[in-house]
């Protein structure tokens, strides 16, 4: 199966589960073509057909609850219900059991088309490193989450640089389009979701990330003790994993994991029915490449997210002294061989995209 044939064949079993926003999925084909970055973003359903081809031995790994859909762009902040900024991987719209390798190979291949696409400065070999020596570290300490107060300094000038900027961000909010019509479960969600009752909504529709383009996400703004908050709904659907292998229909493990984890949680994230809930403000989001600060320890970064990666996959109750066997016996080239040898299959798939017009 090609990129194309795939391309048709999974939007069509997603609209088996939700009624799919044409416009979204004509920007996200476009998206598609500007670079095998954010190609790879937005076609983790191939991804999971490329690497049922190509994992080999990484693909026998032990399974645990597992992200899926890992880069380098998904993870983010939020506060907890203290108010403490978090740091951790921001989406598990694609969460499900896969090979602990999995995750790992994936945020791998990310990096390697960020380095090529400029946007990363950091050696691949180096990478890789940074990448599983974070992994090791956290299963040998049971996981930590990143609560970005008195420690991880460098980690919380990442996240509160210019870019992420408050004004900002509300000014973008603000600026959304009015949502034509909403689905009433999610317009419930989303007023259950906000910090007061009777509040005035505006529902909006929102265009945003690359591989959820084409679900339907709505947004509800309301003003509330002198100022705006901002509560997002997004439609949920089985992993593409789960289409990828022809299995029978199954739901979303997102709140499983995210339950499982070591984490402190954010305390707007919920599932409603088949909504995902959450809060929307100027550090509860994703940081994106083009926020980095210029000068960032990306080496130092990459060993953060490895350590993350590790924190989510400890949630999988038993998993932790195989996980670490199997490592230790992998070596340290394996990470490096098996994402050069996915990132060269991605650009051509990439390649095979772009010159369909």
């Amino acid at each position: 199966m090609d990129i194309l044939r795939a391309t048709a064949d999974y939007e069509g079993w997603l609209g088996r589960f939700m009624p799919l926003v044409r416009a979204d999925l004509t920007t996200k084909h476009r998206l598609m073509r500007a670079a095998p970055f954010p190609f790879m973003r937005a076609t983790f359903y191939r991804w999971s057909q490329l690497w049922r081809e190509h994992a080999g031995d990484a693909a026998r790994a032990r399974r645990v609850l597992s992200v899926g859909d890992l880069h380098v762009e998904n993870f983010g902040t939020w506060r907890d219900t203290d108010g403490r900024l978090i740091w951790g991987i921001n989406d598990f719209d694609e969460a499900t059991s896969l090979p602990w390798t999995y995750d790992l190979v994936r945020l791998a291949v990310s990096v390697f088309l960020a380095i090529d696409g400029d946007h990363l400065k950091v050696r691949r070999r180096s990478a890789c490193d940074a990448i599983l020596d974070g992994y090791a570290a956290a299963l040998a300490c049971d996981g930590q989450p990143f609560v970005l107060e008195e420690e991880h300094g460098w980690l919380r000038k990442i996240a509160t640089a210019e870019l992420r900027d408050p004004t900002v961000f509300w000014a973008k909010m603000s600026a959304l389009p009015p949502a034509r019509a909403i689905d009433r479960t999610a317009a419930r969600a989303i007023t259950a979701a906000m910090p007061a009752r009777d509040l005035e909504i505006r529902f909006a529709r929102r265009v945003a990330g690359l591989g959820s383009l084409g679900r339907p996400r709505f947004v509800g703004l309301a003003i509330w003790g002198g100022g705006l908050v901002a509560r997002e709904a997004k439609a949920l659907a089985p992993s593409a994993v789960t289409w990828s292998a022809g299995a029978a229909d199954r739901m979303l493990s997102y709140q499983r994991i995210i339950d499982g984890a070591v984490r402190v949680p954010d305390p707007s994230v919920r599932v409603d029915g088949r909504w995902l809930v959450r809060r929307l403000a100027p550090h509860c989001t994703r940081i994106e490449l083009s926020d980095l600060p210029r000068g960032s320890d990306e080496a130092r970064l990459l060993n953060a997210m490895g350590f993350e990666t590790g924190n989510v996959h400890l949630g999988t109750r038993g998993a932790r002294q195989a996980i670490a066997k199997q490592l230790s016996a992998l070596g340290r080239r394996w990470l490096g061989e098996l994402a050069g040898v996915l990132a060269r299959e991605v650009e051509k798939e990439w390649n095979r995209w772009s010159k369909q017009g």
